[in-house]
């Protein structure tokens, strides 16, 4: 009799250690699942946020180069527009220096 309530008892062990055992493994391979499902999301998160970045990095640049060529324009007009008023200045003292000199060699 002790030897099959021994045996018993081994068995209902056994069934139980196998019964664990399948179930480790299938939770193992559900943590598998979601792991695999959380990573495709966050990468698919992540493309999405980067290509949206460079969107708005390239309007940014597209901007700033504008701007840029804005105010290269303006300085250039300013630069014409000073270099213009000199010539003239010196233009006009060129002129009065040659007047003065043929009145003197009159």
């Amino acid at each position: 009799m002790r030897f099959a309530i021994g045996k018993a008892f081994a068995l209902a062990l056994l069934a139980c250690a196998a019964f664990a055992y399948a179930q480790v493994a299938t939770d193992t391979k559900d943590a598998a699942k979601d792991t695999a499902h959380g990573t495709k999301v966050a990468a698919k998160d992540t493309a999405h946020g980067t290509k949206k970045a460079a969107k708005d990095t390239g309007k940014d640049t597209e901007k700033a180069a504008d701007k840029t060529a804005k105010g290269t324009d303006d300085v250039a007009h300013d630069t014409a527009h000073g270099v213009k008023k000199v010539g003239k200045g010196v233009g006009h003292g060129v002129k009065k220096g040659a007047e003065k000199t043929a009145d003197a060699v009159k």
